[in-house]
């Protein structure tokens, strides 16, 4: 499926190739514009659009926030819509790439169509937006933000190897829970904690989480395995097929284009780029799983009834007295 988004700029495409070349991210230069559009699309939403909404909404709440808290407000803001956009074009790629549908294992790590670049590229821009946003305002967010933004970066750009495509557009889906995670911080910050509506959105927060990153991730991630383990017992078997699959699924012939996706020399799976997404994604879906036990002490900490919270105090401190009479 080709990509529907606007033709790159020439200029463009000239000025990231030597990156291109440098880093072996052939698919690159197709997607930069993406990449530059996405990124200052979510800039001007955090410097304008959500002030302005926010003070709108909550005149007697956002202009009143501490710097440090409107700068996360409006980081929380970009992040919904950002989780919302980038969500719903993965699931229409999914539904409507005829291509990527019958990808078998060696396309699946090493396929590329325009369609599931695009994507890839407009995640890669608001990557970088967060990298930005969280070098810049690391005494906010903190340095696990920055961290993250950095790791998530970095895997979306090796994708323009190409590499792993088809679970990059999976792994997307994960956002699916982003939007009611966000809501909740949101209504917390607007008085509205212990609100029915703070509990139907975190009854909400709660089976996205675990059916997208918890279900469905533990199962993308185990035949990610098995594909990269298929790729790397049968090296340097796929230049000419992946040769075919670039063009097959472009739906062209050999252009100017077209030249930098062609993977004729014979392509293996480096050691360090497997370990790199085998360790990162086994130790993301390790932390949703320590993040949902988390969510799940926070939402009931929020809706415990007077009796039940009285109890629970009683029972620490009857907890401490025990402790101090054994010693």
């Amino acid at each position: 499926m080709r990509d529907p988004f606007l033709v790159p700029p020439a200029f463009l495409t000239n000025a990231v190739q030597p990156i291109s070349d440098a880093f072996g991210l052939k698919t690159l230069p197709l997607h930069a514009h993406q990449i530059v559009l996405a990124f200052c699309f979510y800039q001007f939403i955090n410097v304008f659009v959500s002030p302005a909404l926010s003070t709108r909404a909550f005149p007697n709440i956002y202009p009143r926030l501490p710097k440090r808290t409107r700068v996360n407000w409006n980081v929380h803001f970009v992040s919904t819509i950002q989780s919302s956009l980038i969500t719903l074009l993965a699931l229409w790629v999914i539904y409507a790439d005829q291509e990527r549908k019958h990808m078998d294992w060696r396309a699946r790590v090493w396929g590329y169509t325009g369609a599931i670049g695009m994507v890839q590229g407009l995640a890669a821009g608001y990557f970088l937006w967060d990298v930005m946003m969280s070098t810049l305002h690391v005494d906010v967010l903190g340095w696990g933000s920055l961290a993250h933004a950095i790791s998530a970066l970095t895997v979306s750009s090796l994708g323009f190897r190409p590499f792993l495509n088809y679970y990059g557009l999976n792994f997307i889906l994960y956002e699916l829970s982003t939007p009611f995670l966000n809501i909740h911080w949101f209504l917390d910050k607007i008085n509205m904690t212990g609100s029915s509506t703070q509990l139907y959105n975190g009854i909400l927060l709660l089976i996205t989480f675990g059916l997208c990153r918890l279900v469905w991730g533990v199962y993308q991630t185990l035949h990610m395995y098995r594909d990269l383990c298929s790729a790397l017992q049968t090296p340097d078997t796929v230049g000419i097929l992946a040769y075919d699959i670039i063009f097959s699924v472009c739906g062209r012939g050999p252009e100017p284009t077209a030249e930098i996706l062609q993977l004729s020399d014979g392509r293996t799976v480096p050691v360090w780029l497997a370990l790199a997404y085998l360790s990162s994604n086994t130790m993301l879906v390790t932390l949703n799983f320590y993040w949902f036990g988390k969510m799940i002490e926070a939402v009931s900490k929020r809706f415990r009834g007077p009796n039940q919270k009285a109890k629970h105090k009683t029972t620490e401190a009857n907890g401490g007295v025990e402790v101090a009479k054994r010693k």
